[in-house]
């Protein structure tokens, strides 16, 4: 069996599937017991040839993938993967480079030098801020969490990567109600505990409450404190007030995280770059690649303004690495040494799109999502809940009984089921909600008038 004939029989079976995405429906169809009995049984004993494993397996899967890379998928911040992203990923796993050190991949060493360089430009961070290529927001987090847990922990005279967490100062994390629940697992990973964590109020508008932020800093001055700020919450979009709050944790020797997974990319965009005035002034930056920048998964950075806490968080020596003078080691700016080349795709999907092309891609989803919003919220017995700051907003049902919170989760199944496009629920200000979120460079204006089209009927067929 040869590389080529199994390769380009994979290859052949992944441009059918991408120029079927139009057509198919973009949620799943076959349900686990069946997912189990095609898949599953007794382990093999003996192998197959590799051409009758990929057919086997691309028959087998049909019905439980679920389409979130075409364009009508809106139920998850989830991009669909560019195809310059694409190709230079299966270059990426055809290379089979470990990403860990120069020694172990030059090219792929200096593609990240490249991207991090890049990424800062187009994001708007300081030039000489460190950078780490990881495996999503969620692993960002940790990493720049980690970063603050040295400096913060160092400037109290405690050795936290030596003599660990027992007997150090505990860390205060104050966010608003509005964080992503990657950052409690952050703070579980990472040893702080999810009882470490303060909710600071928001306003009506969602930003947290700059008064209550300075009494809860000036209320334990003596504790390590780090502040994590919204870049687009979930539901709405929402960015804190950046500036202001950053002045306000500097002052009170705070640590100024910023959770950016999606919304930091509105840097890039003429129209929306100033949501993140004084977002420059944090201490570090987390963000994902597969949402705006469509890369496929597996592709998160973060970005730290202190390179040498950084480095002191995540740097260790080895006796069997070659490090090579002068060179960017990966592995001292992550949280994992062996991984794969993640700057491939995200170098390549920056040449192929440039700013511009990235800014397009988040004006249109941002567009697309207002427009869904405000011709579905129109629709008789459809509330708006909350307009789009950006691309996020949300919609409820009603119901002539009073149970709006019920059936606005059947509506959504009966929009799943229906097939033509994928929303998911939430629950927002203690109520069910279903919510709207474009993030896919794909994303049509007929696709959306699809969409809306495939609303009103499910509509129409009454409860």
């Amino acid at each position: 069996m040869s590389d080529s004939e199994v390769l380009q029989r994979a290859a052949s079976h992944a441009l059918d599937y991408l120029q079927s995405l139009d057509r198919r429906p973009v949620g799943t169809t076959a349900d686990p017991a069946t997912l189990r009995d095609r898949l599953g049984g007794p382990l093999p004993e003996t192998g197959l040839p590799a051409v009758e494993v990929i057919d086997a397996l691309v028959r087998d899967v049909e019905g439980g993938l679920l389409h979130s890379t075409g364009g009508r998928f809106f139920g998850w911040v989830i991009g669909g993967a560019h195809p310059a992203a694409l190709a230079a990923d299966w270059l990426t796993a055809a290379w089979d480079q470990n990403a860990a050190a120069f020694a172990c991949s030059p090219a792929e060493a200096v593609v990240e030098e490249v991207c991090g360089a890049w990424l800062k430009a187009l994001l708007g961070l300081p030039a000489d801020a460190s950078f780490g290529f990881v495996t999503g927001c969620q692993m960002a987090h940790v990493t720049a969490l980690a970063a603050a847990r040295h400096r913060l922990l160092r400037d109290r005279g405690w050795d936290v990567e030596r003599r660990g967490l027992a007997g150090a100062p505990p860390l205060r994390i104050l966010t608003s109600a509005l964080r992503h629940e990657s950052l409690l697992r952050a703070l579980r990973l990472l040893g702080f505990g999810s009882d470490a964590l303060e909710i600071i109020p928001s306003g009506a508008d969602g930003r947290i409450e700059l008064d209550e932020l300075e009494a809860a800093l000036k209320a334990e001055p003596e504790r390590p404190a780090i502040v994590v700020l919204q870049a687009g919450d979930l539901n709405r979009g929402v960015f804190d007030p950046f500036g202001p709050a950053c002045a306000l944790a500097r002052a009170t020797g705070a640590w100024v995280h910023v959770d950016g997974a999606f919304g930091l990319w509105t840097a890039t965009s003429p129209r929306f770059r100033h949501l993140l005035d004084g977002a420059e002034q944090a201490d570090s930056w987390a963000t994902d690649g597969h949402k705006w920048l469509n890369l496929p998964f597996d592709s998160g950075f973060v970005f730290i303004s202190d390179p040498e806490a950084h480095r002191a968080a995540f740097a260790q020596a080895a006796s069997y690495s070659q490090p090579v003078e002068g060179t960017r080691q990966q592995k001292d700016w992550n949280p994992e040494w062996s991984r794969r080349g993640r700057g491939f795709p995200a170098y390549a999907a920056i040449r192929a799109l440039g700013r511009k092309g990235i800014a397009g891609i988040v004006e249109r989803c941002c567009d697309h999502a207002a427009r869904l919003v405000a011709e579905i919220g129109a629709l008789p017995r459809v509330e708006v809940l909350a307009r789009p700051v950006i691309n996020q907003g949300l919609l409820r049902f009603l119901d002539g009984a009073g149970n709006h919170d019920r059936h606005t989760d059947a509506v959504i199944a009966r929009l799943q089921a229906e097939g033509t496009a994928w929303f998911g629920g939430t629950t927002w200000d203690g109520v069910r909600a279903m919510r709207v979120s474009v993030c896919n460079w794909r994303t049509t204006d007929e696709d959306v008038a699809r969409t809306i089209d495939a609303v009103k009927r499910v509509l129409s067929e009454g409860p």
